[in-house]
């Protein structure tokens, strides 16, 4: 597929413009996640036929820039989906995947399956709730959920809560480039956003959900039987957004804030 080759619709454009995410299938091969997926039990110290090796509920992997992930990262579907939500020449290309909390079938709590957005810049390494986010959303054009395995309602999918984006943007308006720091994003416990509707990532291996980078969303208790595999890079935002263009020419990504700012 040319990369320059549209893969949404107007109505999925449209929803991710209202909804904060859009899910978009195949957008790489079942052949390339297992290879992926072999690659990171390798990484985990567990073995896929022995559950009694299985004994911690998640399990982090940093950063890879293995080659099977560097494809999955920059199929031609996902180059262009890149293009229809972000605009040509606006962002960068991933040279890497990660990070990837692996999810466990094993009833001890996780702990970290709070709501949140992800934030960019500016953070103390020692401090992750010092880390920013910004209205022009510095350094992070979108927030992607790669699985590399199945992901059914019992395995521990990522919870989204559709139309948040629109309230954090709000948000996030009035402190301009400085921005908010998460410890200020969290400060209600996101209790704005606590009536919309609440979605599942679910899929098949080679999904990957396309999110506004203000979207809240949160992990859950694996009740499943399969481990699950996931990755959560951001897409490199090489400039900030622009939220007032001469030419009008916006993104939907910027277009979704426009419209939580009441912009004409």
């Amino acid at each position: 597929m040319p990369a320059n080759l549209p893969v949404l619709s107007p109505a999925q454009i449209n929803s991710f413009i209202t909804d904060g995410f859009l899910r978009l299938d195949d957008a790489f091969s079942a052949a390339l996640a297992d290879e992926c997926r072999s690659i990171l039990w390798r990484l985990t110290g567990c073995d896929p036929d022995d559950r009694a090796t299985w004994t911690k509920p998640v399990i982090r992997i940093g950063y890879r820039d293995d080659p099977p992930f560097r494809r999955a990262a920059n199929t031609p579907a996902l180059h262009a989906a890149f293009d229809q939500l972000v605009g040509k020449g606006r962002w960068a290309p991933r040279g890497n995947m990660g990070t990837f909390p692996i999810r466990f079938p094993i009833p001890e709590a996780s702990g970290d399956d709070g709501w949140h957005i992800d934030v960019s810049f500016g953070g103390d390494p020692a401090d992750f709730l010092s880390w920013r986010a910004n209205v022009g959303s510095r350094d992070r054009a979108l927030l992607m959920l790669f699985l590399f395995s199945d992901v059914g309602e019992d395995d521990a999918p990522t919870r989204i809560r559709a139309g948040s984006h629109l309230q954090i943007a709000r948000q996030l308006a009035p402190a301009g480039d400085a921005g908010l720091s998460l410890r200020e994003i969290s400060s209600d416990g996101y209790a704005s956003t606590a009536h919309l509707p609440e979605v599942l990532a679910i899929g098949t291996a080679g999904t990957v959900y396309l999110c506004h980078p203000f979207l809240v969303h949160a992990a859950q208790r694996h009740r499943g039987e399969r481990v699950k595999f996931m990755a959560q890079p951001p897409l490199p935002l090489p400039s900030p957004l622009v939220l007032d263009r001469f030419d009008g020419d916006y993104s939907p990504v910027e277009a979704a804030i426009r419209l939580a700012l009441r912009k004409s």
